[in-house]
C-alpha cells in the first residue's frame, strides 16, 4: 500500500518531532493505523492493527 492509497486520511507527527524530516506520520484507518515516511509521503505505507499499534507504543514508552 501507499500513501496515494490513503488520500483521504489526515496524517500526524509525534508532537515529540524536532522538524528535521526525520519522522513518521500516523493516521487512523477503520480500525487500525498506518505509519509512513514523512520524507517520503507518497511511498510506502506499513498498517497495524490497534492492538498492535498500543502494545508497540507501550513498549517503547517504557524504555
Amino acid at each position: 500500500m501507499t500513501a496515494l492509497d490513503l488520500p483521504r486520511q489526515q496524517w500526524r507527527t509525534s508532537t515529540r518531532s524536532v522538524g528535521n524530516g526525520n519522522c513518521v506520520e500516523v493516521a487512523t484507518v477503520g480500525r487500525g493505523v498506518a505509519i509512513r515516511d514523512s520524507k517520503d509521503r507518497h511511498g510506502p505505507v506499513l498498517t497495524f492493527e490497534s492492538s498492535a499499534w498500543c502494545a508497540f507504543v507501550a513498549s517503547v514508552h517504557t524504555v
